[in-house]
């Protein structure tokens, strides 16, 4: 019997995944904080991301665990905040990872969820996993303790998998839904230098990524899970207009998109870091892109 469990599986990307998964496994499991319940092979567990509990026993014989908890970096930057943050993240992992020690057949394969923001800001230097250079901050302490927390568990029998998950564009949720919403009001205009690069994967790439790790059992260790060619702000929020219909949009500089930023209880980071992250991994071990540029990307939104 086939069984893929989903933690945090209620989410954009673990909806998108459900979809993606439903007809190849016998059962699959979603853990999060909702109600328990049964939906034809879909089973929804309530789960605490920090306890053992009757969750536990799901491990048992799982041919894959998708770990995506954790708490929104959507929000002001707050000591609370920050703090929800680490511990939604790190408490998570941690609790599978003991959970996984304690089974007798343990799951064949762990993927973390991880962020390909844990790389210096780079307008012109691709960020691959073999030469990338990590860089400094809040969110990189958290990328960096998050990792740790995964990588310090030894599992002989379960094959481990970290996934540095860029800025993922899809129809029903993730950053293109919000960027239009910007681009209708008007305001869809260059955003701050408009240099800064933005690393990309479309949903289905990255369904087709995870697929790919399930399958390929040589597939371990760190992987970027971006688009192989990155756009810049000001070409990226050109296409988003035209794709919208409008022909203007007010260009924001740092300082407005501050001011923004703070009314909207979310980070400037988020829009201003130039982020160059490469699939160099995939790409050599045979992944194949279905949609390699953000042209290709917008095209199926």
């Amino acid at each position: 019997m086939k069984k893929l469990i989903i933690v945090g599986g209620t989410g954009f990307l673990g909806q998108e995944l459900i979809k993606h998964f439903q007809n190849a496994f016998d059962e699959i499991i979603i853990l999060s904080r909702s109600k328990n319940k049964i939906d034809k092979n879909i089973k929804y567990l309530n789960w605490d991301a920090k306890t053992f509990g009757d969750w536990c026993d799901e491990l048992e014989g799982a041919n894959a665990v998708i770990n995506l908890c954790g708490k929104s970096v959507d929000c002001r930057y707050t000591e609370k905040n920050k703090a929800m943050i680490f511990s939604s993240r790190l408490e998570s992992t941690q609790i599978i990872g003991k959970a996984i020690q304690k089974c007798k057949v343990p799951p064949k394969l762990w993927i973390n969820g991880a962020s390909a923001t844990i790389y210096k800001q780079s307008e012109t230097e691709p960020m691959t996993e073999s030469a990338g250079e990590i860089g400094t901050g809040f969110s990189i302490d958290v990328c960096k303790a998050w990792e740790k927390v995964f990588n310090d568990f030894q599992l002989p029998d379960t094959r481990k998998v970290n996934m540095r998950i860029s800025m993922v564009f899809g129809k029903t949720g993730g950053v293109f839904p919000a960027l239009m919403n910007v681009v209708k009001k008007g305001i869809g205009g260059t955003m701050g230098k408009g240099t800064q690069q933005v690393s990309w994967v479309y949903i289905d790439d990255f369904c087709n990524i995870v697929k790919w790790i399930i399958d390929t059992e040589t597939v371990k260790g760190v992987y970027n899970s971006v688009a192989p060619n990155p756009v810049k702000n000001k070409l990226l929020m050109q296409l988003l207009r035209k794709k919208a219909g409008i022909k203007f949009g007010l260009p924001a500089s740092a300082w407005m998109l501050e001011i923004g930023a703070f009314f909207m209880r979310t980070e400037t980071e988020l829009i201003l870091k130039s982020r160059y992250s490469f699939p160099e991994k995939a790409l050599n071990e045979g992944f194949k892109f279905k949609y390699k540029t953000i042209e290709e990307c917008l095209n199926n939104l």
